[in-house]
């Protein structure tokens, strides 16, 4: 049996890259700043109400913070990427994984993107456009020379499949 069919989330003979560990302290930081407002709305509210019982939101903000804490690593190390001679593939999820093929003619732009976190951090994330309004191909946590050298690339494929039509 041919071993494509029995991983589509892996195909045969594919190295994929993986992006940076500096994207997981950027998602931590963010949730972090969440729940932390999250948490003192709830511990105020229970200190002001005085029911024993309210005291379980704010027990629930801090399991919140735990299950986010062993999560976002794993959420980081699922997400991939893969170069291949007509393609971008995109690899995301651990128990619900989504691959998404970008054929390079069919991509119209690339963006990098990095806001004020991300740049202290050393990131940066592509996003790619294409006609297809639905496609969800961006990839998170690239170094800014990576990104840079993804988005040149990927522009150049685009433009020569491109052409090839």
């Amino acid at each position: 049996m041919d071993d494509t069919l029995l991983s589509p989330f892996d195909p045969a003979g594919l190295t994929w890259t993986r992006v940076s560990p500096r994207l997981v302290t950027a998602r931590l930081v963010v949730a972090g700043v969440w729940l932390a407002v999250l948490l003192v709305v709830t511990v105020v509210v229970a200190v002001l109400v005085g029911i024993a019982w309210v005291w379980a939101a704010p027990a629930a903000v801090l399991a919140l913070l735990v299950w986010v804490v062993w999560l976002v690593p794993r959420q980081v190390r699922a997400l991939g990427y893969a170069e291949r001679d007509d393609d971008l593939l995109i690899v995301r999820g651990i128990m619900f994984r989504t691959l998404v093929v970008v054929p390079y003619g069919r991509m119209q732009y690339v963006d990098v993107q990095a806001g004020p976190l991300m740049r202290w951090l050393g990131i940066a994330q592509l996003q790619l456009h294409t006609a297809a309004a639905a496609t969800g191909a961006s990839i998170p946590g690239l170094t800014p020379d990576e990104a840079a050298r993804l988005r040149d690339r990927l522009a150049s494929r685009g433009e020569s499949r491109l052409a090839g039509l």
